[in-house]
């Protein structure tokens, strides 16, 4: 997984966000679509990320497209690293939802 990239993409993620004030914004997709390739071209790299590099922040903008992440790769592996990080970062699971996330990224995998 390239880190650095993603952190770019999140980057990006931000600023749009932050300008445009509006969540359908064409380039918000553009940004969901960058991360779920990044997230989904190696599993084992992402899983390392997620379990030594991710932070705070990134784990809750992961969220938005965790569901798709989980659809493409097929990874239970990576659901079950994802939600072995709530216990590291609860403020942003209250604050986002993780657990509904999380529960919707189970029901891919149990479709799968």
């Amino acid at each position: 997984m390239d880190i650095n990239k993603f952190r770019e993409v999140i980057n990006e993620r931000i600023r749009i966000s932050i300008e445009t004030q509006d969540e359908w914004d064409f380039g918000i997709e553009n940004c969901w679509k960058k991360e779920i390739e990044i997230l989904s071209e190696d599993v084992s790299g992402t899983i390392f990320f997620l379990e030594n590099e991710c932070s705070p922040d990134e784990y809750s903008w992961i969220s938005e497209v965790l569901e798709e992440v989980v659809e493409c790769t097929h990874s239970k592996e990576i659901l079950d690293c994802y939600k072995s990080l709530m216990n590291k970062f609860p403020e942003e699971c209250k604050k986002y939802n993780i657990d509904g996330v999380i529960k919707n990224a189970e029901y891919v995998i149990s479709e799968s």
